[in-house]
């Protein structure tokens, strides 16, 4: 029903949206003196944030054409190299670097609302030296319902089949929630001796142990039952999308968490939209349309997957409580020895709290000590332990160099 009313609002405030546009355009017109003025100007600018703040944001594209490798700029190929339902397996080709043998990256982005191209920056700073693969989420409202459900098992099962796409030698990084399915999948390879085993994870902002240091969300969960969320948030994709009837946890919802999360700083920053328009200044204006129209953009979530996440990663812990299994069997994390471990944490990450990712370490004692490593990064919220200057200047060099100094296994 909340899904069916979220879209009947969309549908009822089209015209008014259709209107403003018009009129702001209407408004911008070089020859016509009165848009000069400071009252056009004040409507024109209100009209567009009016607009900006109701449209519906669609999936945005990665657009990196280019990269540079050691100082010569290289045209970037986008490629799907393994299709399914739910999740493809994108490449990010480097024309002419086939025989510079750098090391193969699976980035895993997150399944928690947005699109894989919020990791856009992560991507973009390590092409210069890997050869990146990404982890594309479908929108499960354009999933049919035939195609079945996805939990936690699925995507575990999805981290360990395009490890073995990229075969022997790989590493993979986990970016935020994948942080859990990515260190069981490595496990679980680990136990069976698998050839694909990744010679090294990265583990960035990820709830490993959200008992420590719990945060907001972490809170949140706590607090509520999981059959309060699966009666609050669940809904069924309405007609006539693709995924009618499946239930999912809405991206409209999540997005609605987000924003409330830090309601002041959004608030502000589309007040100061608005005097940045009416004085013209078209810098701040791009900047902020660049980062709103990836950060509105989002989609919804498998809900069998979303409520097994709540349920196993934020209430019962059980990955570092040595609980967790996937299809009956146990995942070990004891077992992992070969492959080389480094966490990495934002000093001001209001999702994943200080700690909870570094607590990977605690749970995988046999990997040995010269396989470690920890990056606390100083002055970065959630966002910015993947995105960003510091992420580019700081952060990134260092898992970069991880990563080239466990790629001889």
């Amino acid at each position: 029903m909340l899904y069916s009313l979220y879209e009947l609002q969309r549908a009822a405030l089209q015209p008014v949206r259709a209107l403003a546009e018009a009129q702001t355009q209407a408004l911008k017109l070089p020859y016509l003196p009165l848009n000069y003025t400071p009252a056009a100007r004040t409507l024109a600018a209100g009209l567009e944030v009016f607009t900006n703040i109701t449209k519906r944001y669609s999936k945005p594209e990665f657009g990196l054409a280019t990269t540079l490798v050691d100082g010569a700029p290289r045209k970037v190929t986008e490629r799907i190299v393994v299709r399914s339902p739910f999740c493809h397996l994108k490449y990010f080709e480097r024309e002419g670097c086939a025989e510079r043998n750098d090391p193969k990256l699976l980035i895993v982005a997150p399944l928690s609302g947005h699109y894989a191209t919020l990791l856009r920056g992560t991507v973009e700073a390590m092409l210069p030296g890997h050869e990146v693969y990404i982890t594309d989420w479908q929108d499960a409202r354009d999933i049919p319902l035939r195609e079945g459900p996805f939990e936690l098992d699925d995507y575990i099962d999805l981290v360990r089949e395009f490890l073995d796409v990229l075969g022997p030698g790989c590493h993979v990084m986990a970016v935020c929630q994948p942080s859990v399915p990515v260190l069981a999948a490595v496990a679980l390879m680990s136990a069976a001796n698998d050839p694909n085993l990744p010679r090294s994870m990265t583990l960035m902002g990820g709830p490993i142990d959200t008992r420590i240091s719990p945060t907001v969300p972490n809170d949140l969960a706590q607090e509520r039952s999981i059959e309060w969320f699966e009666h609050s948030v669940i809904s069924r994709v309405p007609f006539p999308h693709a995924g009618f009837m499946r239930p999912v946890y809405p991206g409209f919802i999540q997005l609605t968490g987000f924003m409330t999360m830090n309601l002041d700083r959004h608030v502000g920053a589309h007040v100061r939209l608005f005097h940045h328009l009416v004085k013209g200044d078209g810098d701040s204006v791009e900047a902020h349309n660049t980062f709103y129209n990836e950060y509105l953009a989002v989609m919804d979530l498998p809900a069998e997957y979303y409520l097994q996440t709540v349920k196993r990663v934020f209430q019962d812990h059980e990955l570092p409580r040595g609980l967790m299994t996937c299809r009956g069997e146990k995942v070990d994390t004891k077992a992992i020895t070969k492959t080389a471990l480094l966490t990495v944490e934002g000093e001001k990450d209001d999702i994943s709290g200080v700690g909870q990712t570094k607590a990977a370490h605690d749970i995988c004692p046999n990997i040995p000590a010269s396989k470690r490593g920890h990056h606390l990064q100083a002055g970065v919220g959630h966002y910015g332990v993947f995105n960003g200057r510091r992420w580019r200047e700081q952060i990134a060099p260092t898992v970069s160099a991880f990563i080239r100094k466990h790629d001889r296994g």
